[in-house]
């Protein structure tokens, strides 16, 4: 007779993984999911823009205009985009991790075949499959974050989830740019797949076993609206994805065309010098994490309006023809974008009560298909009005940004920002 409560009480247990507190920040665990989220990070944002640094050399390689070759970013971002969706609706149903392995699993062998395309509108399709399988990763990782980490310390691990995925994009452009003024774009998508390759692993290897995830009940297409239009009618979530459309397309689109806008006169610099401009994205590492920790004392609403502001300041110092001030704004204008970017990311996890990874991915549908619609619109204005009509555009987009924010968003929002505990701890 003992026997019979005992297991009456575990299923009971089982079925409730709303007790699951969430591992705290130090844990083993904890260590381990940052760590493999970093990885997928690399191995994700490291082939997405695999091709950027080497935009210039693509373009006189293939002999297209600069917003054809731009379009290898956008289609990759666009199928990223169609697919973040049914990604975390499958996620929902075979658990994070699972879909997170078959995504990154799918997009490192498809990243293998892009330097092998024979024609550039094959090298298109390449891409756009590549992002396709990409979608497995970006909003399923936050969702995964906000089941398994304690809810006092979600903020600062989307933020270092957030810093993380900014050393993947800058290891990508670092490796490509050399690779690619040595031997060519292939070489350079060559080696950007074989970093993502051996990063893909490590998060294989690293990431824990999910504990807080519950897989839901199918829920046909009917139920699948009816979350999606329960995000879609909220006010303060749809802020959240017009900022990331507005912010990304802009964003985007200065790392696009500035080096375009280097590799002629007054400047001229080679492709190795201009992928170093990617080292402007240090200071996303750094001003994710940071803005994450000022959330605690001034609130989410108050760091994110300060980031887009940080933005349009930063890109006001590229309007010079020097290239110290220049590269200044782009370390500015990068630092501003992450922590915007950082904040609006994690907060739709909090905001959504349920269909948190719905919630997300919405927001990153918006965020790629600004990435794919502005990001290769850019060009047009770049190509033919110049750099100071595609910075004054950007400017508009972060100001734009921030008058939305403050508006939808009320100062009583704080209050759904981290709790106060971990301001007490000095990380």
């Amino acid at each position: 007779m003992p026997r019979l409560p005992s297991a009456a009480a575990s299923p009971t247990r089982a079925a409730k993984p709303a007790a699951w507190a969430g591992h705290p920040k130090g844990s083993k665990a904890y260590r381990r999911i940052l760590a493999g989220l970093a990885f997928a990070g690399v191995a994700t944002f490291a082939q997405l823009y695999s091709t950027q640094a080497v935009l210039p050399l693509l373009a006189a390689d293939l002999q297209v205009s600069a917003a054809e070759a731009a379009l290898t970013i956008s289609l990759a971002t666009v199928g990223l985009a169609a697919t973040v969706l049914p990604w975390s609706f499958l996620a929902d149903r075979i658990g994070r991790v699972r879909a997170m392995m078959w995504g990154i699993s799918a997009a490192t062998i498809l990243g293998l075949a892009v330097p092998l395309a024979s024609s550039f509108p094959v090298l298109l399709c390449l891409r756009m499959l590549e992002g396709m399988a990409l979608g497995g990763i970006p909003a399923i990782a936050i969702a995964y974050l906000n089941e398994e980490v304690n809810k006092a310390h979600a903020a600062l691990a989307a933020g270092s989830y957030v810093a993380g995925t900014t050393l993947g994009g800058l290891a990508g452009r670092l490796v490509a740019g050399p690779a690619g003024e040595l031997w060519g774009w292939r070489a350079a998508a060559l080696a950007v797949s074989v970093l993502a390759t051996a990063a893909a692993v490590l998060f294989l290897v690293l990431v824990p076993r999910a504990q807080g995830f519950s897989a839901a009940a199918a829920g046909g297409f009917r139920g699948a609206l009816r979350t999606l239009g329960g995000h879609s009618r909220n006010p303060r979530l749809l802020a959240l994805y017009v900022q990331a459309f507005l912010l990304m397309g802009g964003f985007v689109a200065v790392y696009n065309y500035l080096g375009f806008r280097l590799s002629r006169e007054p400047f001229s610099l080679p492709a190795t010098a201009i992928s170093l401009i990617f080292l402007a994205y240090l200071s996303g590492t750094v001003s994710a994490r940071w803005a994450a920790g000022l959330t605690v004392r001034f609130g989410r609403r108050s760091v994110l309006i300060a980031g887009t502001a940080l933005m349009a300041a930063g890109l006001a110092l590229t309007l010079t023809q020097l290239l110290v001030p220049i590269l200044l704004g782009l370390l500015v204008f990068t630092g501003g974008f992450f922590a915007a970017h950082s904040i609006g990311s994690g907060w739709t996890g909090v905001i959504a009560s349920t269909g948190r990874a719905q919630a997300a991915s919405l927001y990153n549908l918006a965020y790629y298909l600004g990435s794919s619609v502005l990001g290769w619109a850019g060009g047009l204005v770049f190509q033919g009005l110049g750099w100071t009509a595609l910075a004054l555009s950007v400017i508009g987009l972060a100001c734009a940004t921030a008058v939305i924010t403050a508006v939808a968003h009320p100062r009583s929002a704080r209050a759904s920002g981290p709790p106060p505990a971990p301001a007490r701890d000095p990380r």
